[in-house]
């Protein structure tokens, strides 16, 4: 049984990261707008998001969890400013939204790279020293938290839910109920999915297709960055440049939840937990025993994705107006 909670646990720590960062390409793709620029938007965000949780933790002598709360906000505030060039070039300029985004895919490495090189300093007793030259932003904080409060104490729930969790899974929680909520339940949901389905009718009653579409792109833009501080504050104890390809297979979710935040839920587990497996493998005896390559078992995830979309993506239905590009005098 031990097992079985260390592996539900570690699922759910990969499952939030995809889970906040789907959602976000959900508000962009429900408005009609394609996002395939969160892979980017992740990097830049956890970039300046690791970067300030390294600033406060050597220059301020703050609670842990605050600092984290605050490296969570950083990183969503730069995600969406980062965003908002992918939401002017593709809605007021009208330009072709995959190339546009694709753009903000091969910016953000380089930038975030020169950025780092230019100036991370080695930290050695209380003072800063010579640049290291290297892309990494590297901080000492410890973010998980061991047991909450009485909440811990719950039979079976409280072992999976409330022990060795990070505070990024209450975060992510609450973004998709408020993103459920909104989406279903709300005037400005029920408005944004018209813009993705009907743009042209919307406009008719009065909708402003553009305001619309470049708010669901920043909020996009938000919760990408937001994952992106959560990827690497979860996983490691230095930013890398890199978020192993969070951003696309966070696309393969949206698909495979169907543009739905319920499914998009199942979906972000489902890949968390190949995720888990895949670096988990030796932990579990049946797994371990079967003498398979190491490197398989690190690509499950990735054969998962490929798999899985194979099979669903012919059933999925995205919104009908999604990838176009709206001309208001146009009918």
């Amino acid at each position: 049984m031990t097992l079985i909670y260390e592996i539900l646990q570690y699922s759910w720590v990969a499952t939030i990261p995809l889970l906040i960062v789907a959602v976000g390409g959900l508000f962009a793709e429900k408005s009609g707008v394609t996002n395939i620029a969160l892979e980017g938007i992740m990097l830049f965000g956890g970039f300046f998001g690791i970067w300030t949780v390294q600033i406060l933790e050597r220059n301020f002598d703050m609670p842990v969890q605050l600092i984290y709360f605050l490296g969570l906000m950083a990183g969503g505030l730069a995600g969406l400013l980062y965003s908002l060039l992918h939401a002017y070039a593709s809605i007021y300029m009208k330009s072709d939204q995959i190339i546009s985004a694709t753009a903000l895919n091969l910016i953000a490495p380089a930038f975030v790279i020169f950025v780092a090189k230019s100036t991370q300093r080695k930290f050695i007793d209380g003072a800063y020293g010579d640049f290291t030259g290297g892309r990494q932003v590297q901080f000492t904080s410890e973010f998980i938290i061991s047991e909450f409060p009485i909440l811990g104490k719950i039979p079976l729930i409280g072992d999976i839910f409330f022990k060795q969790m990070y505070l990024s899974f209450f975060v992510g929680l609450f973004v998709f109920a408020m993103a459920w909520f909104i989406l279903s339940k709300s005037r400005f949901g029920l408005r944004l999915r018209s813009c993705g389905e009907n743009p042209h009718a919307a406009d008719s009653l009065g909708i402003n297709i553009y305001r619309l579409r470049f708010i669901a792109v920043a909020i996009s833009g938000a919760l990408a960055g937001i994952g992106g501080v959560a990827f690497v504050a979860n996983t490691s104890n230095e930013f890398n440049a890199t978020v192993v390809g969070f951003g696309f297979l966070a696309i393969a979710v949206l698909i495979f939840g169907n543009w739905k935040p319920s499914r998009i839920l199942f979906a972000a587990f489902f890949f968390g937990l190949m995720r888990v497996l895949g670096q988990y493998y030796v932990r579990i005896p049946i797994l371990s025993g079967l003498g398979i390559p190491a490197e398989f078992y690190r690509m499950t995830p990735y054969i998962a994705t490929l798999i899985v979309l194979a099979i669903f993506s012919k059933n999925s239905r995205a919104p009908k107006a999604l990838g176009q590009v709206y001309d208001q005098g146009k009918r």
